[in-house]
């Protein structure tokens, strides 16, 4: 299971800490002939290697590498403008199958033994954990609500730059600790404080659509956050 959990944490930092949006935009202009689509999965691979580090490391690195880029080619090929967060979606999920194929056959892990397998690392998972709360769970949520973020950018622009994605990253970092701690009760009164301070907000914009897109963000944050804080609870 360790070596499961550093594959995913290198994959993370490849796909969303050390991958700029200006590099995202030249893979879909250029598509197999982008050159940082080639420096992107170099870093994969690197970043396998790193966390392994030993000489069997490497072998794992070149499937990582090989799996990214082709998966990575379907999308760029495959996805339209209307469907970009559709794939989005499904490129995560065909990168975390691939690692988990890579890490059954590598490690010769049977289904069944799984769970028989010595417990990961407490750090290595919670600093997972924390990785995709901050760095990669924000994407996603950007993603999911992007059809409607373009509409409401249009007619409400008053607001700190950036400040959305800090305040979603404290949200779930807080939530995330209530949940491995036990403090469910905390929950409900992060999510009753948030909604008086976007009372006004609301009461003062009088915009259904602006309503329901905080709503829904607030929910799939708070969503988000619970689910890795029960799965990280269930694992340590």
């Amino acid at each position: 299971m360790m070596v499961l959990l550093k594959l995913v944490c290198a994959h993370f930092i490849g796909d969303f800490v050390l991958q700029p949006k200006s590099w995202v935009w030249e893979k879909e202009r250029n598509k197999a002939q982008s050159r940082k689509l080639y420096l992107h999965v170099l870093i994969h691979g690197l970043l396998v290697g790193l966390f392994l580090w030993d000489r069997s490391g490497w072998a794992w690195a070149l499937a990582v590498m090989l799996f990214h880029l082709t998966i990575d080619l379907v999308k760029l090929y495959a996805q339209k403008p209307d469907s970009k967060a559709r794939w989005f979606l499904i490129d995560q999920a065909m990168h975390l199958l691939s690692l988990i194929g890579i890490w059954m056959v590598g490690s010769g892990v049977d289904v069944s033994e799984i769970y028989s397998r010595t417990e990961p690392s407490v750090l290595w998972l919670f600093g997972t954990a924390i990785l995709f709360l901050t760095a990669v769970s924000g994407i996603v949520v950007q993603v999911l609500l992007s059809t409607w973020s373009r509409v409401l950018e249009k007619e409400f622009d008053d607001s700190l730059s950036n400040a959305g994605k800090y305040i979603g990253i404290l949200e779930r970092l807080f939530v995330f600790t209530f949940v491995v701690t036990g403090n469910w009760a905390a929950i409900g009164f992060l999510l009753a404080a948030k909604s008086v301070f976007r009372f006004g907000d609301l009461k003062e914009s009088k915009d259904r659509k602006l309503t329901e897109y905080i709503l829904i963000g607030t929910l799939l944050s708070f969503g988000i956050a619970i689910a890795t804080g029960m799965l990280v609870a269930s694992l340590s």
